[in-house]
């Protein structure tokens, strides 16, 4: 056989294979898409736990000694004290027996204070640390935004991350090319696409990342409270696009804002020093178990200090507190402020009023007068006087509340004194939706016009 013989052979078999892988492709693409199943577990965890040391020299002798005796067949410590459920000196649990599972089409919360273990599981989940103890599954593609950076190379630009974070999730380069206008539409950062990620502000960096994540549609998608720095606009816009990735995919939420919680999760998960101390699809329960565990802040005072509080005291139903002591509440019951102040000389009368705040400091209650103004008082000779505002029915959802109380001039032209935490308050009701306020109305039903075309 000639060599052009030989040659024009192969050129036709890997002509025809290619033919063959063309036609195959049109025909996948082509095909209708299976449905995912929303019954499908895609993340398992099974009694993990980590610790960590809080020596730096411990911390490091200890691993030498574990791969020492991993790696020593004749060594009788074969690595497993890393393993053991015992302690060695100076280490502790950063997470301990945590277990749950997620399926296709749920959001776990997951909720806890600063140093409750949340960042470091979510680091195993992805798999940047290994757990000590325990086993996790985790299925389908997994896009995590756990740090700011979001993964991203910081010397290149945000249109060559873009394709470096979607091979990461096993897109092909034509799968990105088709959606990289939505994900450029989507971060709003189109003028400095080309520009290094490492020039990004923190809240640039937070859009493109989540872009990515919420275009490329990845079956598993870990949140560690990146949305925190962007702006209102894009956090309602985030909050949409992850309500619309929860019907197909699994998604672990991390966040200190409860209504965001709230907004988007079915389940929570609350960790306390790395153990799980709620766990359930009573979202409201969880967040009320999260708040209880708020401590009560020191007030602090502010103003010109012409006018001094020298007393703050509420009461519900026989039930009084002064002080920095909570005043346990139902919701609908009634609720007394008591305040007692002094002014120094020349001041003959003040303004009062109280704010009430939740526990992320959000004021959610102004208490004024009808004519919606800080109510007028006069002072006694002495410079005193005690002022009181009753409020019928305590109108508050579920949840810790902190009164403020601000005593300013007839004008409002100054604060003579602000004093912030000056008491608290413990609502009992039912947390539904987790809004601020809970309001009674009347219901009916029946044939009604107002509905009727004209």
């Amino acid at each position: 056989m000639t060599v052009e013989r030989l040659k024009s052979r192969i050129d036709h078999s890997s002509s025809t294979k290619h033919k063959a892988r063309r036609a195959a492709a049109q025909k996948t693409k082509h095909a209708p898409q299976a449905q995912p199943l929303m019954s499908e577990t895609l993340v398992t965890v099974e009694n993990v736990s980590k610790k960590f040391c809080r020596s730096l020299k411990k911390s490091l002798w200890y691993g030498v000694r574990d791969v020492a005796g991993a790696l020593n067949p004749f060594s009788r410590d074969d690595g497993a004290a890393s393993q053991s459920p015992e302690l060695r000196p100076d280490e502790f649990w950063a997470v301990q027996n945590v277990s749950f599972e997620l399926k296709r089409g749920e959001c776990l919360g997951l909720i806890g204070h600063n140093g409750a273990g949340k960042s470091t599981l979510l680091k195993i989940l992805n798999g940047l640390i290994p757990p000590d103890t325990g086993r996790i599954t985790m299925r389908g593609r997994v896009c995590a935004l756990i740090e700011l950076n979001a993964g991203f190379n910081p010397i290149l630009s945000g249109r060559e991350n873009i394709f470096n974070q979607a091979a990461l999730l096993g897109f092909s380069k034509e799968e990105t090319l088709s959606k990289f206008n939505a994900i450029v539409d989507f971060a709003e950062i189109s003028d400095f696409l080309d520009m290094p990620v490492q020039n990004y502000s923190s809240g640039m960096r937070v859009r493109l990342g989540f872009a990515i994540a919420a275009q490329m549609e990845p079956d598993v998608l870990i949140i560690d409270e990146v949305l925190a720095v962007g702006d209102v606009a894009f956090r309602f816009k985030c909050i949409n696009a992850i309500s619309q990735l929860i019907e197909s995919a699994a998604v672990i939420f991390v966040s200190h804002s409860m209504p965001q919680v709230f907004r988007v999760s079915s389940a929570v998960m609350m960790l306390d020093r790395g153990r799980t101390c709620f766990c359930g699809t009573d979202v409201g329960a969880g967040v009320a178990n999260y708040l209880s565990l708020l401590e009560n802040v020191d007030s602090k005072v502010f103003g010109t200090n012409e006018v001094t509080i020298e007393g703050v005291a509420i009461d519900s139903g026989g039930r009084k507190v002064c002080g920095s002591e909570a005043l346990a509440v139902r919701h609908g019951e009634p609720l007394r402020l008591r305040v007692q102040v002094h002014a120094v000389a020349g001041i003959k009368s003040a303004r009062l009023q109280f704010v009430i705040w939740n526990a992320e400091m959000i004021p959610v209650m102004d208490v004024m007068t009808e004519s919606l103004e800080g109510y007028p008082f006069c002072l006694a000779v002495n410079g005193a006087a005690i002022i009181e505002a009753d409020i019928p029915r305590l109108e508050l959802n579920a949840g810790k509340y902190m009164i403020s109380v601000h005593v300013t001039a007839d004008d409002l032209s100054r604060t003579y004194c602000r004093i912030d935490n000056a008491a608290h308050v413990v609502v009992h009701a039912s947390t539904a939706s987790g809004a601020h306020l809970l309001s009674i109305a009347r219901w009916s039903e029946g044939p009604s016009t107002i509905f009727q075309s004209h």
